[in-house]
């Protein structure tokens, strides 16, 4: 499970030569009445609705649950719901909160330097209009979650590595608020899609399937012929192959020891972990992580 992480970056002389580099990331889970920004923050980002902020870079917010209330110097006060993501721009005053009846789930980014500002200036993103709906989008919940990962890990290069990720962030985000309409006449396809970003979501847990089927609502025979017709797995498979995938991951970028991988990955046992893993890869997670370090 993901829990509450924010971290500010140090930037070098080598970041700003790259051209584009991350300021800041972070998750937070905003529960029902709780306060707002329920972490401490440095004073340059302390943010209440009443005074708002100004910042010094750009950042991406992406709301992944519950719903709030977004405004700026350009924009009046919008309702902002799960699915949507929001700009911020240097300079700009801007507030934002969730519904204090409902809370919210944010995932953030800030970035900056001087091959951002050429695509800002080349007009791809719109400070008058900062919203695009991403709707129940699987492919960010995975970058933003890849983000977070390599900052916690801080291997060799990851400045680097995090400002391509952030990079493919603003791609998906251009793509779809220019160009894709995914399942836009395609009901079922909607629900299937809904359907996959809640198990990426929670990929880690353990989850009720026909529950997931009446919650979309769909009923389960139903659910589960269209995800498979769709995804080519069924859902339990498909849910597996996430907190695999996810191990994989896990093996090749960090020093995490296999027991903690299987516990953040949602396995039940070391044992029962590293039998599946096997059958998927044909190695256990050990030999798997012994033939990456030997091939550097």
């Amino acid at each position: 499970m993901l829990h509450n992480y924010f971290k500010y970056l140090n930037i070098t002389p080598i970041e700003e030569r790259w051209g584009m580099f991350v300021t800041a990331v972070g998750y937070s889970k905003v529960e029902p009445n709780d306060n707002y920004p329920n972490q401490i923050h440095p004073q340059s980002h302390h943010l209440t609705w009443n005074r708002g902020r100004i910042l010094n870079d750009y950042y991406i917010v992406f709301i992944s649950k519950g719903k709030g209330v977004y405004g700026s110097a350009l924009t009046e006060p919008t309702d902002v719901t799960a699915g949507t993501c929001f700009f911020l721009y240097p300079e700009v005053w801007h507030r934002y909160k969730p519904d204090p009846k409902s809370g919210w789930e944010e995932y953030w980014v800030g970035f900056n330097g001087f091959y951002i500002e050429q695509l800002m200036a080349n007009g791809f993103f719109d400070k008058q209009t900062p919203f695009v709906f991403l709707d129940l989008n699987k492919d960010i919940l995975i970058m933003f979650r890849n983000l977070i990962e390599a900052v916690q890990a801080s291997l060799t290069g990851y400045p680097q590595y995090i400002a391509g990720i952030t990079m493919q962030i603003l791609g998906l985000i251009n793509n779809v608020a220019h160009h894709h309409q995914e399942y836009n006449n395609d009901p079922v396809g909607k629900l299937i899609s809904k359907a996959k970003f809640i198990i990426q979501e929670s990929f880690e847990d353990a989850l009720d399937m026909e529950k997931l089927a009446m919650e979309l609502p769909m009923g389960y025979s139903s659910f589960r012929k269209a995800f498979k017709q769709i995804t080519g797995e069924s859902p339990n498979q498909y849910h597996l192959n996430l907190r695999l995938s996810r191990a994989k991951d896990l093996l090749t970028s960090t020093v995490l020891n296999i027991n903690e991988i299987a516990y953040q990955t949602g396995f039940e046992s070391v044992f029962y972990f590293s039998k599946l893993f096997k059958k998927k890869n044909g190695v256990s997670p050990n030999a798997f992580r012994k033939n990456i370090d030997q091939s550097f």
